[in-house]
């Protein structure tokens, strides 16, 4: 036979307090509306987030190994070339940043050879999220809030770039958390 244990045997719930409700409900409508700014990455590699190390574990050893005259990296890729471009002592002067930023990614640029992918391919004429641009036989896809772009020429794909997203930016700026 199942023995019932006391306590549980005539237990109800009981009603939470409007002291207890309010800050509950405050909470969970926080976490719901909470929104992380976070540009889009690439092989993890993260713009305003990522530093040499990490694109260097990602991708390997660059083309050469000093940087360009504008502090980018090159590097060889199945499908194309990567540039990587880091955020500069004038950069974080100019955009106000907090210090910390400096070396870390500013920008991702996929320049892809022979990619089969057309705007439709990806979804991209029906996104609403992504603004388009054209001028003759290129057209430009950009979503500013998640910081990638999309260049096509003649409708294929050519160059791809991952930049720091809108609000990613603004927190950098303001020094405030993400």
């Amino acid at each position: 036979m199942k023995e019932v244990n006391p306590r549980r045997a005539g237990a109800r719930l009981q009603p939470i307090s409007l002291a207890h409700a309010v800050p509950i409900l405050l909470l969970f409508a926080l976490l719901c509306c909470a929104h992380i700014a976070r540009a889009a990455a690439w092989h993890g590699l993260e713009p305003l987030k990522s530093r040499r190390a990490d694109v260097e574990r990602e991708l390997g050893k660059p083309l050469t190994d000093a940087p360009s005259a504008g502090g980018a990296l090159h590097f060889k890729v199945a499908g194309g070339t990567v540039t990587v471009t880091f955020v500069s002592a004038k950069f974080v002067e100019t955009k106000k940043l907090a210090p910390e930023y400096e070396g870390t990614v500013l920008e991702v640029v996929l320049q892809h050879e022979n990619a089969p992918d057309t705007p439709d391919s990806l979804g991209l004429t029906k996104n609403d999220d992504f603004q388009r641009d054209a001028s003759g036989t290129v057209a430009v896809y950009r979503n500013l809030k998640d910081g990638i772009s999309y260049t096509f020429i003649n409708g294929h794909l050519r160059t791809t770039r991952y930049a720091p997203a809108a609000e990613q930016l603004l927190h950098a700026q303001r020094g405030t958390p993400e």
